[in-house]
């Protein structure tokens, strides 16, 4: 039933004149990833404000994980970005957080105790669609004007489906 057990795996082996190079990784995710200050607070001003966007654009691109477009409001981030083949979301989002907040706190005593939440929210984006995601996070002023970011996060966790209890979302 099972000739080959028992045997070198070696012996089996159909020889090739070809090269046999290991295929080549092909990726392109692009993620679309919110969270916000922590309790909400509204903490994200000018000047600080573009500052604060570059410096998650360069966080990223230490990951290698490029940026396209970084934006927010007041008490949240938005970040579009490909995440690279080699890291882990959960890896970048740890460093982008944890790396802007430190420096945060050293633009002025404003910011001396400035966090992030805890969570975040990671979204896959359709490639077609990416221009779409752009344009939604450069609205961001105009957007929030009408709208909570408790409200958007809900609407996101409920277009792509993501169950949720609502007491363990906001911190």
């Amino acid at each position: 039933m099972y000739p080959n057990i028992g045997r070198s795996p070696m012996k089996n082996t159909i020889k090739s004149t070809k090269t046999n190079n290991m295929g080549q990784s092909l990726v392109k995710n692009y993620l679309h990833i919110v969270f916000s200050t922590k309790y909400r607070q509204e903490l994200i001003h000018e000047p600080v404000e573009k500052e604060l966007y570059a410096y998650l654009g360069s966080v990223c691109n230490t990951m290698e994980c490029q940026p396209i477009k970084i934006g927010g409001y007041t008490d949240h981030i938005h970040i579009l970005c490909m995440l690279s083949k080699k890291v882990a979301l959960m890896n970048l989002v740890e460093k982008v957080k944890s790396h802007s907040s430190k420096w945060i706190k050293t633009m002025g005593e404003e910011y001396k105790n400035f966090y992030w939440q805890d969570g975040y929210g990671g979204f896959s984006v359709n490639p077609a669609e990416v221009d779409v995601v752009i344009n939604y996070i450069a609205g961001q002023k105009e957007h929030h004007s009408k709208k909570s970011f408790q409200t958007e996060y809900r609407a996101f966790l409920k277009k792509y489906k993501v169950e949720y209890d609502e007491k363990y979302v906001w911190d």
